[in-house]
Parts: C-alpha cells; sequence; structure tokens
C-alpha cells in the first residue's frame, strides 16, 4: 500500500532564491527541498507535476528545481527521466547540479484525516498506529476513491492509504511507500539548473565539486550496429570511471530504439587527470549522439 497526499498550491516571492519543487507542501519533495536549500535564504514554491518543475527553471521562473529521480525499491522515476530525455530539446540549458537523499521516515504531523478502504486500513494498521495515531480514519469504498477525496483537498491535511496507480490518477505526491513491507526505502532527488546560472553559480559548482562526484550523460548508439552499446559503455572502463547507473527509455526516433542514460564517478569540472575529458571525446566519436547532463557533488 502507498499512503498519498493531496496537492497544495503555492506562492512565489522574487526577494530570495527561488526553488521550484513536485509538490504538494510537506511531500518527500518539499523535505528534500529543505535539506538542500535552507528556508532562511530561499524561497519554496511546490507545482504540480514534474514537467511544470522542469519548465519553471528553463523558462528563469525559479532559480532551481528538485524532483525524485530513483527509488531504492522501486527504481528510476520514470517521469524525471523522460524530462531528462528532453526529445523536444526544451531543456537543453537545464542541468542537474546537486543529489539529496531522503530516507523512509517523514513528517506526516500535518495530517488530520486518512481515507482508504477497510481492508487496506487493516493491511497497514502497524504503519498508521506508529506513524498516524490519533488521526481521524474515514471509510470509503474504494483505495482509488480515498484517493480521489485526497485530491480534492488543497490545505494538505488530507491523506489516503491507496495504490501507486491511484496516485498517478489523481495527480498525488507519494508521502510513503510499502508501509507494510521494508524498514530500507530511501528515495534520491535531482537538484537542477540552467546552465547558464550566472558565473556565480558556475564557479561555485566548480568549487564544490571533488573526485567522488558523479556525472550524468545521454546518448544514442545506431540501432542494427552490433556491439554499439559495448562500445560506448567501454569507453568508461578504459578511462577507470565507475558506472553507478543505467536507464533508458525509447528514444522515439525510431521503433525499438533507445535513449541510455549514463550516471558515472567523476566530475566535468574537477577532472585532473583529463579522463572525464578524455572519455566524453571518445563518446562523441563511438555514440550516434549524446548529451551532457550535469555534474554534481556526491552525497551517498
Amino acid at each position: 500500500m502507498t499512503a498519498v497526499h493531496a496537492k497544495e498550491e503555492g506562492g512565489i516571492s522574487k526577494e530570495k532564491p527561488l526553488v521550484a519543487f513536485l509538490g504538494p507542501l510537506s511531500s518527500y519533495t518539499h523535505q528534500a527541498t529543505k535539506s538542500a536549500f535552507p528556508e532562511q535564504t530561499h524561497e519554496y514554491t511546490p507545482v504540480a507535476t514534474i514537467k511544470d518543475v522542469f519548465e519553471a527553471v528553463a523558462a528563469g521562473d525559479a532559480d532551481y528545481g528538485v524532483v525524485p529521480f530513483e527509488n531504492s525499491t522501486h527504481g528510476v522515476v520514470t517521469f524525471t527521466l523522460g524530462c531528462l530525455a528532453d526529445r523536444a530539446d526544451a531543456y537543453g540549458d537545464l542541468s542537474v547540479c546537486g543529489e539529496v537523499y531522503i530516507d523512509p521516515e517523514c513528517d506526516l504531523s500535518h495530517v488530520r484525516r486518512i481515507y482508504s478502504h477497510p481492508q487496506a486500513f487493516g493491511q497497514t494498521q502497524a504503519f498508521l498506529s506508529a506513524h498516524l495515531r490519533g488521526v481521524e480514519a474515514v471509510d470509503v469504498s474504494s483505495t482509488s476513491k480515498a484517493a480521489e477525496l485526497a485530491s480534492r483537498d488543497e490545505t494538505g491535511a488530507t491523506a489516503a492509504v491507496a495504490g501507486a496507480v491511484a496516485a498517478e490518477a489523481f495527480g498525488l505526491d507519494v508521502l510513503a511507500r510499502c508501509i507494510q513491507d521494508r524498514d530500507d526505502n530511501t528515495t534520491r532527488f535531482f537538484v537542477l539548473r540552467r546552465k547558464g546560472g550566472g558565473a556565480k553559480a558556475e564557479e561555485k559548482e566548480k568549487e564544490g565539486t571533488r573526485q567522488q562526484d558523479k556525472s550524468l550523460v545521454s546518448f544514442t548508439v545506431p540501432h542494427k550496429a552490433p556491439g554499439a552499446l559495448a562500445s560506448v559503455l567501454d569507453v568508461f572502463r578504459t578511462y577507470g570511471l565507475n558506472l553507478t547507473s543505467i536507464n533508458s527509455l525509447p528514444s522515439l526516433i525510431q521503433p525499438f530504439q533507445y535513449l541510455f542514460f549514463v550516471e558515472f564517478e567523476g566530475s566535468r569540472y574537477h577532472d585532473p587527470e583529463g579522463k572525464v575529458k578524455a572519455a566524453l571525446e571518445e563518446v562523441d566519436r563511438v555514440a550516434e549522439s549524446w548529451r551532457w547532463l550535469g555534474s554534481w557533488e556526491r552525497q551517498r
């Protein structure tokens, strides 16, 4: 089961650097945003979708964006990966400049009412007793109905025990996953900014990076060339750059051609031995197309 939470709107202020994040308020992404950007020096604005975060940063309406990228139990967030794929070339000026990890415990103190089917309540009793003791529990006809009712409340005080499909259907943010399952569930978030964010931002990024930083690139390979993918991946082995994740999405250029995303240890900014530079030059030679998506300081 998944505990999901309703939408909430937020105001925009230009007095401090503005950070857009996948809403609503009090969500995991809000928690990640507060972890990366101190409330005393930044303004936050929740938006409805991951795409909205990308668009806010790309348009200059926000200085930074925070989006979920992957979960240790459920894998990569395909909506974020789809925006990074940028098939319409709308976000070419954006880069990943940071990462944030949020562990399973979250603050649910704002929840005053929770909807679900009686059977779902029974299956999640231990979690509800531990985290939502005293909260009004309202029985409804189905978990999808619970999600629908939660989506109508814009105050942030209503939640639902429902499945991931219902959460997606009604635009709800996930506050807790597998609430009767694993305790080591962790979600990783990406911090976005414009590549042209100004000299000060560029210099800070360069100074802050270290040898154990990570970088992300995407690429395509000739669809029918034997060993084409292996040739690109072998570049990273040749230059001693450890791969930390590989993901893919259909390229939508031609049927069954894929766009690959490779995350590796190393930074484009802190590259004293020139390994990253040399590897990217080789990727440019052997890949059909490629894009650098950012370098950032590794958090774990």
